[in-house]
């Protein structure tokens, strides 16, 4: 099974600003891009799964909790898989790779967080790729 894992970025500081970077990250896959920005932390945005989709996340301003399982039945998934957490934060630039197969949930941890989201589907080709799941199946959100 391929597992989610970091992109580690970094930053260079001078006189002239803060350049924040994602070196290794290779987005010639990448066919679509968004972001998402939360004005609350209360606001959880919770199962949504991929058959097929592989998506990456950067947190552009803010926080966010990012917590993914992988599905091992679409139509009837298990109440006990494992939950893997991210904390991604804008000042410590790092992309996270949610391969296919996994349900992401994610929940901004400070108010205005952005997180942008990379897919290598572009949108309304596979329409029939998105699962839903309820946001309190695998976890509990703070």
């Amino acid at each position: 099974m391929i597992r989610p894992y970091i992109i580690e970025g970094g930053k260079h500081i001078d006189e002239r600003g803060c350049i924040n970077f994602v070196n290794d990250f290779d987005m010639s896959v990448i066919n679509r891009l968004y972001y998402t920005e939360h004005f609350s932390t209360d606001v959880i945005r919770a199962w949504q799964a991929h058959i097929v989709e592989k998506r990456w996340f950067l947190c552009i301003e803010g926080e966010f909790i990012v917590k993914l399982v992988k599905i091992d039945d679409f139509e009837n998934p298990s109440e006990k898989l494992e939950v893997y957490e991210f904390l991604l934060k804008a000042d410590d630039p790092q992309v996270l790779f949610i391969p296919e197969g996994f349900a992401n949930g994610f929940q901004a941890k400070k108010e205005n967080s952005k997180l942008m989201i990379f897919s290598d589907y572009a949108f309304g080709i596979n329409p029939d790729d998105q699962v839903r799941f309820d946001k309190n199946k695998w976890t509990t959100w703070n």
